[in-house]
């Protein structure tokens, strides 16, 4: 339908939203949180490629369908680390915090659901998005509700060689270390200092009801500010640990890796995912009559503003609509 050069992947950016080959274009005013009022969406011309692994892929947010603030939860991202997802139901399933705990816990659904509620609203994206050719769409943005992770730990109360946080899900499928094929869990962790932040939540509830199973039902974990694989789904286990867990999530599948010149020889270093980086992307184009509405998102940290240019013309200030002043969510 359309013939503009607009293509999604060149005006990914980290830090800012990069508007560019729009000079043909006259812009229309500012919608008000997001909404077409009424104009035709123009199709990127460079969709995703097919997704090879639907299996582990699930679902993906369709950017030129994006109107809400708060992702529907049957709109938002799933990826499923093993291809599969386990069943639970609540009346076999429990979670345990146990390791280097003075009072180990083995807490039931109605349990947790009897503790005090706590919520954030925040934004979470797979650490590989806009990585690979057909994986675009892994962000989304929810409120959540649980319970506070630092309270369950106080409570089981943290002994003094504690220094790692193991978050375990239900999940599992076989790795293969050197030449053995184990059946491994998915497992996730941080410092204890990490997981005790406030925020941090043992979550029950997404967009105001139960998590479903594509979203981690009965329970998961919550990490604002944290990449989605953070985020483990299938909470079965919380361990504390006196030593760093390295697993394959932690030590193979989700580690960053970047080249870097030390004194005119390539260095490569390994970083385990972690907290989100400042990102923006233009979501869709909108003609309004004969003008056009360029709208986006911009999210990894508390957005203070972002600029838009159109081809090399200067900088200018993007109008921030909703989400404005939150601290974990993306704002457009």
């Amino acid at each position: 339908m359309s013939t503009l050069p607009v293509t999604r992947r060149t005006l990914l950016r980290q830090g800012g939203a990069v508007v560019a080959g729009l000079s043909v274009l006259r812009l229309s005013g500012p919608a008000g949180a997001f909404q077409d009022s009424g104009g035709e969406v123009i199709p990127w011309l460079d969709q995703p490629d097919p997704n090879p692994v639907p299996e582990v892929i699930v679902q993906q947010l369709a950017w030129e369908d994006l109107d809400d603030w708060i992702t529907p939860t049957e709109d938002f991202f799933v990826i499923d680390n093993f291809g599969s997802e386990p069943v639970l139901t609540e009346n076999d399933w429990s979670l345990e915090i146990s390791g280097l705990v003075d009072t180990p816990l083995t807490l039931t659904l109605a349990d947790l659901q009897a503790r005090e509620r706590q919520e954030v609203t925040a934004t979470i994206e797979c650490s590989g998005n806009s990585g690979l050719p057909f994986l675009t769409g892994a962000v989304g943005n929810a409120t959540w509700a649980g319970t506070s992770l630092a309270s369950l730990l106080e409570e089981a109360g943290v002994q003094e060689a504690g220094i790692e946080v193991v978050y375990w899900g239900a999940d599992s499928g076989e790795q293969v270390w050197r030449e053995a094929t184990l059946t491994e869990h998915f497992a996730r962790s941080m410092s204890l200092i990490d997981a005790m932040d406030p925020n941090n939540l043992v979550a029950l509830e997404m967009n105001g009801a139960p998590l479903t199973a594509a979203h981690g039902f009965p329970a998961r974990i919550i990490a604002p500010g944290w990449y989605g694989s953070m985020n483990a789904k299938w909470l079965t286990r919380i361990e504390v640990r006196d030593s760093r867990y390295q697993g394959n999530f932690m030590a193979r599948d989700f580690v960053t890796i970047r080249e870097e010149e030390r004194d005119g020889e390539t260095v490569w270093t390994f970083t385990s995912v972690r907290h989100d980086r400042l990102k923006s992307a233009p979501a869709k184009v909108t003609k309004q009559g004969d003008g056009y509405q360029i709208m986006g998102a911009a999210w990894g940290a508390p957005i203070a503003g972002v600029e838009v240019r159109i081809d090399d013309g200067g900088w200018q200030p993007a109008t921030l609509t909703t989400g404005k002043g939150e601290e974990f969510a993306w704002v457009f």
